[in-house]
């Protein structure tokens, strides 16, 4: 059997072992971290899905796997393209923000919930790799998934680095407004994900941050302005600078 079949058949019946057990996985005494799961077939959303065919996808998570066997990082920034970007467009605010607090960013360009999964098993939070926090954003990706399965796939995510990072904390974010305005299914989209993922925060080990009105103009439309996010999705470097002093307080304070 090919290797990367055999693999990923393997972790498919791993996670799927792991959402059926978070309906008693607890945050804390008496907490449930997640529901049980829909009955019948998993959805693709929380099944971890490898993008090893692509060579710089593999080579940035092996680069992650080779970090977290040599360095216990304070911070791990996890996500998408948005996060990804901190290299790019926010390169300069992360200097000055970021990396004095001994950030890591683990943010892989097109990566969905299934995606960042995989990750977590393949070895990005292995070895000496035991954050005080975790700064995580991920699911716009998952935008043509129905929001109760993208629900389910950041519920898989956090239980699984719940399971195995017992003390550390995870900052839950609020996936960015995307699109012109409020009525974009983009963004409708993401709207109803965080309605139901900022349920998961318990204020002891898994916290929320809604920050999507720092990008927005202050208008009935709630207009995504070019100026902030130029193709309506990412930010630029106004964009990251928003975001950073949006989350600053809040990441000093958890990752203490």
């Amino acid at each position: 059997m090919n290797a990367l079949l055999f693999i990923r058949k393997f972790l498919i019946a791993v996670a799927a072992s792991t959402v059926l057990l978070s309906c008693t996985l607890t945050v804390s005494a008496g907490e449930i971290l997640s529901s049980p799961p829909p009955k019948g077939m998993l959805p693709e959303t929380c099944l971890p899905a490898s993008r090893e065919s692509e060579a710089w996808w593999k080579e940035r998570n092996d680069k992650f796997n080779e970090i977290a066997k040599t360095r216990n990082a304070k911070i791990v920034f996890l996500g998408d393209s948005i996060t990804h970007n901190w290299e790019n467009q926010g390169r300069e605010i992360w200097k000055d923000f970021f990396e004095p607090l001994d950030a890591v960013n683990f943010g892989i360009s097109g990566d969905k919930t299934e995606n960042v999964y995989w990750r977590i098993f393949s070895g990005n939070f292995s070895g000496k790799m035991n954050p005080k926090l975790i700064v995580m954003m991920i699911g716009t990706n998952n935008w043509r998934n129905k929001p109760e399965d993208t629900a389910l796939g950041i519920k898989s995510i956090l239980g699984r680095l719940q399971a195995t990072h017992l003390q550390t904390k995870v900052l839950l974010l609020a996936v960015f407004p995307r699109g012109a305005d409020k009525n974009s299914p983009e963004r409708k989209n993401n709207d109803a994900v965080n309605a139901l993922i900022k349920k998961y925060a318990d204020g002891k080990r898994i916290f929320w941050l809604d920050i999507g009105d720092v990008f927005l103009e202050k208008n009935d439309a709630q207009t995504l302005p070019r100026d902030v996010m130029p193709d309506l999705l990412h930010p630029n470097a106004e964009g990251y600078s928003r975001w950073a002093k949006a989350i600053l307080p809040t990441v000093e304070k958890l990752s203490q």
